[in-house]
């Protein structure tokens, strides 16, 4: 018992340095925060600037700049002592978006039925063979029966 009680004070600066990324437990100050997430923003516009507009809406070319950017709000959440995301953090991320991905909408595919030359076919022969197969049990059914009784 007495080596468990000689361990327990070694073992809080061990969870504390484990634990570096961990919010305050003074709390989040959201005031800081807020005012360092524009930092990150303005990153995100300078990298983007290297980026043609027309290509903004293809993922694949600024994703490099999109995580530096979610890494950014990510640490300076942290440094302020508040967990990520939160938000304050996600209505300035999505403020982020719709200054740079608002035309980026995508085209949604108009699901509609098939012309009825396909549909009334694809519908009636299922049928047509079920009623047929089940006609044709009956029919087996029966013939087996006076085959057996003879």
């Amino acid at each position: 018992m007495e080596t468990r009680a000689r361990w327990r004070p070694q073992l809080l600066p061990l969870l504390l340095l484990l634990c570096g990324g961990c919010p305050r437990a003074g709390g989040c100050n959201e005031t800081g925060m807020l005012e360092r997430l524009p930092l990150c923003g303005k990153a995100f516009a300078d990298m983007m600037g290297k980026v043609d507009v027309w290509k903004w809406c293809n993922l694949s070319e600024f994703i490099v700049y999109y995580e530096s950017f979610t890494n950014c709000t990510e640490m300076e959440a942290n440094i302020a002592g508040c967990y990520w995301p939160n938000p304050l953090a996600q209505g300035f991320i999505t403020s982020i978006h719709r200054q740079f991905f608002s035309n980026c909408t995508m085209d949604r595919v108009r699901l509609e039925d098939p012309p009825d030359e396909i549909l009334i076919p694809l519908i009636v022969i299922p049928v047509l063979l079920t009623v047929a197969m089940a006609g044709l049990v009956v029919w087996r059914s029966k013939r087996t029966d006076t085959l057996l009784g003879n």
